[in-house]
């Protein structure tokens, strides 16, 4: 990643973005972060939405994820010896989109790194962050995280789980992530709630940079920079699909 003039007021956040996290509201956002037009919905590639669909023709429970209702949220903190002439920031996804078939143990679902809104007001006040970064600054974040994650040869991330657990200390989702052409097995805690016609899952996962490729941003010796841990917190609503 190209360092950034330390003028700029801010480390830019190099994360990764997955999937995965737990109960935040939507919420406007007061400095509004560059937005990409609306385009025909792409899906990643080898997505399978067929199987989700042929699921639901035969009658098996499917859901489908609502975007609007949805929620993903990435929580970049800084350090160094002069952290504090820096930002934490929120990475918001409100575009999430995919399926979860819960007789299966399975879900799929991906957002577009294109689509991530930066240090939305009330998402920083939730996560606790107390510094306030200028218009200029959360843009020059947004630009430099999608140039690290190459999000134009690599538009999406893309979250699918193969399992369902419960033990003694909860349900555990077994994922595996795919960002920046890198793709790792995690373990996420989760919460699931699923009636006849809904199903809301929520959870939070951390997470490194380093295992996606990415090496946090580090300036001035290091004296400012990313931790390389993220957390991702994220809220999944979705409603069953007509059969």
């Amino acid at each position: 990643m190209a360092s950034r003039d330390p003028r700029q007021n801010t480390p830019c956040w190099r994360a990764f973005v997955l999937v995965v996290v737990g109960s935040a509201l939507l919420a406007a956002c007061a400095v509004p972060a560059p937005q990409a037009p609306q385009r025909p919905e792409q899906l990643p590639a080898g997505f399978p939405a067929a199987f989700y669909e042929q699921s639901a023709a035969r009658g098996r429970p499917v859901f489908s994820i609502d975007p609007e209702t949805s929620l993903v949220v990435i929580e970049a903190r800084r350090a160094g010896s002069l952290a504090q002439l820096g930002h934490d920031h929120a990475i918001a996804s409100h575009s999430v989109r995919g399926y979860v078939a819960p007789n299966d143990g399975r879900a799929d679902f991906y957002l577009r790194l294109d689509e991530l809104v930066v240090d939305e007001p009330e998402l920083r006040a939730q996560a606790g962050f107390t510094s306030e970064p200028t218009a200029a600054a959360v843009a020059g974040t947004r630009a430099n995280m999608l140039a690290q994650f190459h999000a134009e040869e690599h538009p999406f991330a893309v979250i699918a789980v193969q399992g369902v657990e419960t033990d003694a200390a909860g349900t555990w989702l077994d994922a595996s992530v795919a960002v920046n052409a890198v793709t790792q097995r995690v373990r996420i805690p989760a919460h699931i709630e699923q009636g006849a016609e809904r199903l809301t899952a929520t959870g939070q996962v951390t997470l490194e940079q380093t295992r996606f490729g990415i090496v946090p941003l580090a300036i001035l010796n290091g004296a400012i920079q990313v931790q390389d841990q993220v957390n991702v917190r994220f809220l999944i609503h979705a409603h069953r699909m007509p059969s």
